[in-house]
């Protein structure tokens, strides 16, 4: 089960990276689009004057043969027809790199501008349209990162008195998070929601270690001194959270923005997801040969996580704290729960 929950989580990941690189690449694709066409249409348009100058170089050619003209006639002729062909082309590249340029600056300002040219290179109708008054998007999206201290206790149990170091045990959160503005005209509410993925670790006191024993996962003691001996749970899990805080209105001629930049948030909600995987590291040294164990089972966790979580702060830093309402490990084991406090950065 933690297999198929791991692979389907490498996915969701990949998914998440692929739609934003997607969306970037969308926007240079029609940018790049847009050039080839105008490219296009210049060597359409030099072709289009060229082969205008060699018809009439032929038939001055075919009146000078017919003696209808002289030789004197006929250079000036084509003389006057070459300057003409390329003030021709001249004009009309011109004409085009303006068409963009207006369509370029009227679509930034919210206008839709259309300019039709005749095959002379002339404008002969130019039509405006004014766009619709667009408003910033309800929801935007962006990379969360959280780290800080972690520990486990059970009830009526104190940091003072855990089986878990305080400052060595640590946890990690690293997810995407859409934050959707709850009402129309107004964004003191914000709904935030997301997927992340936290790594729980636990650094137990007294030279223990985890033992899994059938259903009982115990801490017992390292029959030699530890260098190290840590923990570690992997979950997925849906973080949603209320967001309450005051935002910088920014209006525009076409566009309505809020900015949470340096303002005051508090963030009020929970977490749900899976247990992907757990791991033990644990390093000593035997007569002098330094030796690294990577021990992983079940260890009698449970798979499916739940918690509440909440933050505060200003900007993009804020005070983060998250406890797990669910018990570590199954019955009939101690019922432990994990409890996290440290930094979240939403990085827009």
């Amino acid at each position: 089960m933690k297999t198929i929950i791991f692979y389907l989580a490498l996915t969701l990941s990949s998914l998440i990276t692929t739609t934003s690189f997607s969306q970037e690449t969308a926007k240079t694709t029609q940018t790049s689009k847009n050039k080839e066409f105008f490219e296009k249409k210049k060597q359409e348009i030099i072709t289009e004057e060229k082969e205008k100058l060699r018809e009439k170089v032929e038939r001055y050619n075919a009146q000078l043969e017919n003696e209808l003209i002289t030789q004197e006639e006929a250079d000036s002729l084509k003389k006057e027809a070459a300057k003409l062909h390329a003030k021709n082309i001249e004009n009309r590249l011109a004409i085009l790199e303006n068409k963009l340029e207006l369509q370029k600056r009227n679509e930034e300002d919210g206008n839709m501008v259309a300019l039709e040219i005749g095959s002379d290179g002339n404008v002969f109708q130019v039509t405006s349209t004014k766009k619709d008054r667009k408003y910033d998007n309800r929801t935007t999206s962006d990379l969360v990162i959280a780290a800080g201290f972690n520990n486990a206790l059970s009830d009526g149990q104190s940091l003072n008195n855990s089986d878990f170091k305080i400052g060595g045990s640590r946890f990690f959160e690293i997810g995407w998070a859409w934050k959707t503005r709850v009402f129309n005209n107004s964004n003191w509410l914000r709904l935030k929601y997301g997927v992340s993925f936290q790594f729980n670790g636990l650094k137990p006191t007294d030279n223990r270690y985890f033992v899994e024993n059938e259903r009982l996962t115990t801490l017992q003691e390292f029959p030699v001194n530890l260098e190290k001996s840590k923990f570690r749970m992997d979950n997925l899990v849906v973080p949603v959270h209320l967001e309450f805080g005051p935002s910088k209105k920014t209006e525009t001629s076409n566009t309505v923005r809020y900015y949470t930049d340096g303002k005051l948030k508090l963030g009020l909600g929970g977490y749900a997801g899976f247990n992907i995987g757990e791991r033990q590291k644990l390093k000593y040294s035997v007569d002098g040969d330094k030796k690294k164990d990577k021990l992983k089972g079940d260890y009698n966790t449970n798979d499916f996580v739940y918690g509440l979580s909440g933050y505060l702060g200003w900007g993009g830093a804020t005070l983060y704290a998250k406890y797990d309402l669910n018990p570590i490990f199954q019955d009939p084991n101690i019922e432990l729960h994990n409890v996290s406090i440290g930094l979240r950065f939403d990085v827009d």
